[in-house]
């Protein structure tokens, strides 16, 4: 969890920093989802976006990347990123992307 605190990442680069694979990165980002929401601290989700026309990806419960974009139909869409942030103490804006 210290990796996220403060600092945004996709599941593919914490994979990468914690060497897990990133189907277990996202069982852990579940799980830290419904525990820690109820603490001191709060998972943010950045959502995935199209990188063809835009599209954001806002309802999306799931946190795995979407396949297609249901408007345009592109592939090509930007990972969402995530990041523990303390509940009250730092703004959105103040996240620093890692």
């Amino acid at each position: 969890m210290d990796i996220l605190e403060g600092k945004v990442f996709s599941a593919k680069v914490i994979s990468a920093e914690v060497g897990i694979s990133v189907k277990e990165v996202f069982d852990h980002l579940e799980h830290i989802q419904k525990s820690v929401n109820r603490g001191n601290y709060h998972l943010v989700i950045t959502p995935a976006e199209c990188k063809k026309c835009g599209f954001v990806f806002r309802k999306r419960e799931r946190l795995k990347k979407p396949g297609k974009c249901p408007v345009c139909r592109g592939e090509s869409i930007q990972e969402p990123l995530f990041c523990l942030r303390r509940t009250g103490t730092l703004h959105y804006d103040d996240v620093q992307q890692g």
